[in-house]
């Protein structure tokens, strides 16, 4: 799948990158360009080839076929410690017996600069990740699992890096945490004005931080766009279901016009398809599922569905239903539906206009 797209100045590009091992082709024939100041999020299930892509980008590793084009050059033979990357690991790679500030001057001292502008520099970094002055003398071992993850960033960005690349950094940090760890990558990715590209499993990450997300697949990109293009108009079920929560229906198109599903039986559906195919999956997003009042406006498709479960969010309501035998999901805001209980029906209904038409 060609992925590369015209039309602006890119940093990056891969050019028919695989990489097999002993018969396993774990890329296959990725195509992809990375825009210069871009954050570029990886997403996709274990084993679809998500790391194996980043080794490759930091050097770690070579393609077995295909180039990898950095400014216009080809990068396949270049060492790790030759390319203008820098890759922050999910378990960071801290030196345990040195303090914060030696760890983030190591590779200044690694280029021969003089104590007195590796000293300068860390503090600047230290300050731009929010690490307390006085903490240039700690010992990292004695640093919080946050506060070690802003010295390994502060670290690569010591490097000087064009390119910074991101293996699930945030994994091993707690809910709050990394929420707030998000927010200040995000902000450190628009002040340095540097290139990201990060691996991650969590799909909100992904759609909070990203300029744009690749899905993976069994060692191919799928898709290419921005987190509403992937949320909201997926290429494939694949992509429609990785990507959150899903209403997925089963649809052919009759001869005499109209359309039938057989999770749906006896429903007329109404749908305005993206493609000519005479059959496919409709996906409609939980929050776009609307509930039919009967002095309200009636959408394109109707069904009455029964409550079976319903779980509150936080700010949203979640409601698990079903429509003879066939699961329906529902997002709500928190209180919208108060009078609703368990088992009652409930008329629900979406617009054709909310729908995706998708293959498998």
């Amino acid at each position: 799948m060609d992925t590369r797209g015209s039309g602006y100045k890119s940093i990056l590009d891969l050019v028919n990158v695989e990489r097999s091992f002993e018969g396993f082709q774990a890329v296959k024939s990725v195509n992809l360009r990375i825009k210069q100041n871009e954050f570029f999020t990886i997403v996709g299930p274990s084993g679809s080839g998500k790391t194996t892509m980043l080794k490759m980008l930091a050097g770690m590793d070579q393609p077995t076929r295909g180039d990898i084009v950095l400014n216009g050059q080809s990068i396949n033979s270049l060492a790790a410690d030759q390319r203008p990357t820098c890759m922050v690991f999910q378990f960071l790679a801290l030196f345990p017996h040195m303090t914060v500030g030696q760890n983030i001057e190591f590779p200044m001292k690694m280029r021969g600069e003089s104590p007195e502008q590796r000293q300068e520099t860390a503090h600047r970094l230290m300050a731009m990740v929010r690490l307390p002055e006085d903490y240039y003398g700690k010992s990292v071992m004695k640093c919080s699992g946050g506060e070690r993850q802003r010295v390994a960033i502060a670290r690569a960005f010591a490097y000087d890096p064009e390119i910074l690349l991101f293996d699930e950094p945030l994994s091993a940090i707690d809910a709050k945490l990394r929420k707030t760890l998000q927010k200040e990558l995000k902000e450190l990715h628009r002040q340095s004005g540097k290139t990201f590209i990060y691996i991650t499993h969590s799909l909100e990450e992904a759609m909070f931080m990203s300029d744009r997300i690749g899905v993976m697949c069994r060692g191919e990109l799928v898709q290419v766009g921005t987190p509403e293009d992937i949320y909201m108009r997926p290429r494939n079920r694949f992509v429609a279901e990785f990507m959150g929560d899903t209403n997925i229906f089963d649809v052919r198109a009759l001869p005499g016009g109209g359309w039938e599903s057989k999770a749906l039986p006896g429903v007329s559906l109404t749908l305005v398809p993206k493609d000519k195919e005479l059959e496919g999956f409709v996906m409609v997003r939980p929050e776009r599922m609307q509930v039919v009042l009967p002095d309200g406006p009636m959408p394109d498709n109707v069904i009455d569905c029964q409550v079976q479960d319903k779980f509150e969010m936080g700010a949203r309501d979640q409601y698990e239903l079903v429509f003879q035998h066939h699961p329906i999901s529902l997002e709500l805001p928190h209180g919208s539906l108060s009078e609703v209980t368990i088992g009652s029906t409930l008329r629900l209904g979406w617009n054709a206009a909310d729908a995706v038409f998708v293959t498998e």
